[in-house]
């Protein structure tokens, strides 16, 4: 069946999450990611990844995003990107920063695709859990990416915090590789 639209179809356990209360501790924000990427885990829902993006004035959650590669279908369908599409959907414009300051809390730093969509989505703070080569030890191929990325995403004016609940984010990330989730890089005939 030929469609002309492109849908993430958002899970419907993650439609209904969202914090009680604006979240102003790093740690906690990342918690909370970390905490839906191990629900897509279990609920077989995608990847083991997950993004939120928070204004960062009030702390408040704006966009939510799995990774839904597997059940979409979809090798862009990220959990960043996802986030970023919501967001920009939900306040009506490309350019998230004609919006406000928003931050992107990502499960894991970004691949090559998603590293290349940050500095065009209009954000201004990039904050990551679990490391590229932790999810390069369990398989995942996530892209050419420049050595100095931090330093180019700051030059563009987005502030980057790597490794915040590091061990919980990469706990994710082993625990889909020992329950054998797929992985899906792309050319590989998998």
């Amino acid at each position: 069946m030929h469609s002309n639209a492109v849908i993430f179809r958002i899970p419907d356990w993650l439609q209904a999450q969202r914090p009680d209360t604006p979240t102003p501790d790093a740690a906690a924000r990342m918690a909370w990611v970390i905490e839906l990427s191990r629900r897509n885990v279990d609920l077989g829902t995608g990847g083991p990844f997950a993004a939120a993006l928070f204004n960062m004035e009030t702390h408040a959650p704006v966009a939510t995003g799995v990774n839904l590669v597997t059940s979409s279908g979809l090798s862009i369908a990220h959990a960043e990107i996802v986030a970023i599409s919501m967001a920009q959907q939900t306040l009506g414009t490309f350019d998230l920063s004609r919006a406000g300051r928003f931050e992107l809390v990502s499960s894991c730093e970004p691949c090559a695709m998603c590293f290349g969509a940050l500095p065009w989505s209009g954000i201004r703070a990039l904050t990551c859990g679990a490391r590229d080569r932790d999810a390069r030890e369990i398989g995942f191929d996530e892209g050419p990416r420049h050595p100095q990325w931090i330093d180019e995403l700051e030059r563009r004016g987005i502030a980057v915090q790597t490794e915040l609940c590091r061990e919980a984010a990469r706990g994710v990330l082993q625990r889909y590789a020992a329950a054998e989730g797929t992985i899906y890089n792309g050319g590989r005939g998998q």
